[in-house]
């Protein structure tokens, strides 16, 4: 599976606002902030470059489903279920 970021980018400090009662329980129960961020904003990187892709390639999209539609698949007829 292909990483959507480069892991080995170097660390860079940034500054958050973060709700005060939020980071005060994260930090009582050691959870590690920094990991957390970069897992949540990998997700929602995720997502929006899939979005992208989608809008991208929704009109070579639409066309492969009416195409489907009107011919089905090749292996129809191999099929046995």
């Amino acid at each position: 599976m292909s990483l959507m970021y480069n892991i080995h980018a170097p660390k860079k400090p940034t500054n958050l606002t973060v709700n005060s009662d939020l980071l005060k329980q994260a930090k009582e129960y050691k959870i590690n902030i920094s990991a957390i961020l970069e897992s949540a904003l990998a997700e929602a990187l995720k997502e929006k470059k899939r979005e992208r892709w989608k809008e991208e390639n929704k009109e070579a999209i639409a066309y492969y489903n009416s195409a489907l539609e009107k011919y089905g698949l090749f292996s129809d007829e191999m099929r046995t279920f």
